[in-house]
C-alpha cells in the first residue's frame, strides 16, 4: 500500500517543480518520512542525439553551465520501479554471474531501494532549455530530478 501511495504521488507531481517533504501529522506514530520529488525535465533521445530537456521555467538555472565541460544529471530509473526490484539488495556487478554477489550500495546497479541515478555527462551544447550531452545511462523520457556542475 505504501508503495502504491508513493507511485501515485510521483505520478501526480511529475509536472510540478521543486521538492517537498511530507511530514506525518503525528510524528510519534510515523514509521518513516516520505518525500515528493518533482522532475525538472526529462532525457530525450532523438535524431541520434541525447539531450536533457528542462521545463522552460528552469532555463535561468542553466546560466554559467556553458563554462563547464560536464554536468552531473540526477534522474529516476522510472522504468525499473517495481516492489520486487526495490527489494533487491545484492546483485552480480554488471550483470555478470562470475562476479560475486555485492550489495547494491557498492555498485551502479539500476535496482535499489530508491531508484535514484547519477551520471556524469559531457556537455556538447546548451541551447535555451536543452542540454545536449554525449551520453547517459538512462532511457528516453526518464525524469530528470536535478543537475549539478560536474
Amino acid at each position: 500500500m505504501r508503495y502504491l501511495f508513493f507511485i501515485l504521488l510521483m505520478t501526480v507531481t511529475f509536472s510540478v517543480g521543486g521538492c517537498t517533504m511530507l511530514s506525518p501529522a503525528n510524528h510519534e506514530q510515523a514509521e518513516e518520512k516520505q518525500f515528493i520529488l518533482h522532475p525538472i525535465g526529462k532525457v530525450v533521445r532523438e535524431y541520434g542525439k541525447t539531450m536533457i530537456v528542462l521545463d522552460e521555467k528552469y532555463q535561468p538555472g542553466l546560466s554559467g553551465l556553458e563554462k563547464r565541460s560536464h554536468v552531473m544529471v540526477v534522474y529516476w530509473f522510472d522504468k525499473n520501479d517495481t516492489p520486487e526490484k526495490r527489494a533487491i539488495l545484492k546483485v552480480h556487478p554488471q550483470g555478470r554471474m562470475e562476479n560475486p554477489l555485492t550489495g547494491v550500495f557498492a555498485t551502479h546497479s539500476p535496482v535499489r531501494p530508491n531508484l535514484i541515478a547519477i551520471s556524469k555527462c559531457k556537455i556538447i551544447a546548451i541551447r535555451a532549455n536543452v542540454i545536449e550531452i554525449e551520453e547517459i545511462d538512462a532511457f528516453d523520457d526518464s525524469p530528470v530530478l536535478d543537475l549539478k556542475s560536474g
